[in-house]
């Protein structure tokens, strides 16, 4: 197991780039699965989860053509399907949560997707209904074996079917696995309640570039008329909206001035404003974010009224939960307090134990909600050794240890390798004092 070692309280200063978004790519990467003609994939992120799924498509027989650093061209014109019957997939399968947007495409072209219970961040209980219910409601026939948690679905001899379906929730996986199925049924189908983040828009537009005819784009209606096949393209992926606000709140936490470039700012939604409502500066400068150094601090906004300011995550166009985490963080600096409210998933604020143990003031409610009485760096945070429990709050506490005082561990690095890249590297290039071990 890897570990960074941090020595925080150094102010940072100089620009950083996103990467690709993570995801976004393990959508736009099952894709080509829809297709047996050349796929050309711009701006991917080299992360241990985007890298496993190339791996997997690998071993599907999907032709993979590296490009320049960040660019695959991806060819699918001899898949061997029977892999997915083998035990060498249930290990692979089941080590990625994204894997199971292989199963909307390979049902599509193939007439059948299997796949085992996926892995990834444990943040509380990740249902996979609406996937396939929505295979089910497309004529699919559903199997699922309880013993090695093996799901599969096929298709009638007929092919899958168009139809009208509500979502019983607005599931960004979820959504894009019934996109990617209804891309290549018969007749037309109609998503209602269909996640719209910007991701799935772009996956989209990816599959109507390809020949697909899918309206309602960005809306939370979406209408997919089917087509007999899809042709090749190529796709630049975004850059990645949960990076861009974990270097806001570095730049707040460790009193840094910092650039952060080509943002995307069209498809940031809420997290500028959000981040400003907790007192932090930032500007727009064509399509970049400068955060000066914050050497006075930054002050909560409370609601108009008085009350306490609270930040609840929410789906698109509603704030993020994945950075939940970060601004929690943030607020154990601030001056004022904030109520963080994390509705979505049950287990993702138990790592405020490791902020506490570092000096943060945090009460943790109840498992989805916490106060966080900010310090006003009147008290800085004291460096420990912690292990991190998953991406979002691996970064998180990498972004405190950034801001404490002292030489700060922390263990079990693998997950915060599998959405950030090199981040190590590119912390260092901006004045940061972390070694990995």
């Amino acid at each position: 197991m890897g570990i960074f070692k941090i020595e925080g309280g150094t102010p940072l200063k100089g620009e950083i780039t996103p990467q690709g978004a993570k995801n976004e790519a393990l959508q736009i990467l099952c894709a080509v699965l829809l297709t047996g003609e050349k796929v050309k994939i711009n701006n991917i992120p080299d992360i241990i989860d985007i890298n496993k799924l190339i791996t997997l498509l690998g071993n599907l027989g999907v032709k993979i053509q590296r490009n320049e650093p960040g660019s695959i061209t991806f060819q699918a014109d001899e898949v061997n399907v029977g892999y997915l019957e083998t035990e060498a997939f249930k290990k692979e399968g089941g080590a990625l949560r994204g894997s199971i947007m292989i199963v909307g495409p390979l049902l599509a072209r193939f007439g059948k997707g299997y796949i085992p219970k996926p892995g990834g961040d444990k943040i509380g209980r990740r249902r996979l209904d609406t996937h396939f219910e929505g295979f089910i409601n497309l004529g699919a026939k559903f199997r699922y074996n309880r013993e090695d948690h093996f799901y599969g679905v096929e298709s009638p001899k007929e092919g899958l079917k168009g139809t009208d379906m509500l979502l019983d929730e607005a599931s960004v996986t979820g959504t894009a696995n019934i996109v990617m199925a209804a891309v290549l049924a018969n007749g037309t189908t109609t998503v209602y309640n269909a996640a719209c983040e910007p991701y799935l828009q772009q996956l989209c537009k990816m599959l109507n570039s390809m020949g697909a005819k899918i309206t309602g784009v960005g809306s939370n209606l979406l209408t997919i008329e089917g087509v007999e096949s899809l042709g090749g393209c190529e796709h630049t992926i975004l850059p990645d909206m949960i990076e861009i606000g974990s270097w806001i709140g570095l730049a707040a936490m460790t009193k840094s001035e910092i650039t952060i470039k080509n943002v995307s700012w069209e498809n940031l939604g809420l997290i500028p404003n959000t981040f400003r409502k907790l007192g932090i500066t930032i500007e727009k400068r064509n399509d970049d974010i400068y955060i000066p150094a914050h050497k006075d601090g930054y002050e909560v906004k409370t609601d108009i009224d008085g009350s306490i300011l609270t930040i609840a995550d929410a789906p698109w166009p509603g704030f993020t939960p994945d950075l939940l985490s970060i601004v929690l963080v943030v607020a154990t600096q601030a001056k004022g307090d904030v109520l963080i409210h994390q509705k979505m998933f049950e287990s993702r604020l138990f790592f405020v134990d490791k902020l506490i143990d570092m000096g943060a003031k945090i009460m943790l409610c109840d498992p989805h909600r916490a106060v966080v009485m900010g310090h006003n760096f009147e008290s800085q945070l004291k460096a420990t050794t912690m292990s991190s429990p998953d991406i979002r709050a691996g970064i998180s506490l990498l972004i405190a240890a950034l801001s404490a005082k002292g030489t700060s561990t922390i263990q079990n690095i693998e997950q915060i390798d599998r959405g950030y890249e090199r981040i190590d590297e590119r912390l260092r290039a901006i004045g940061a004092k972390i070694v990995r071990a």
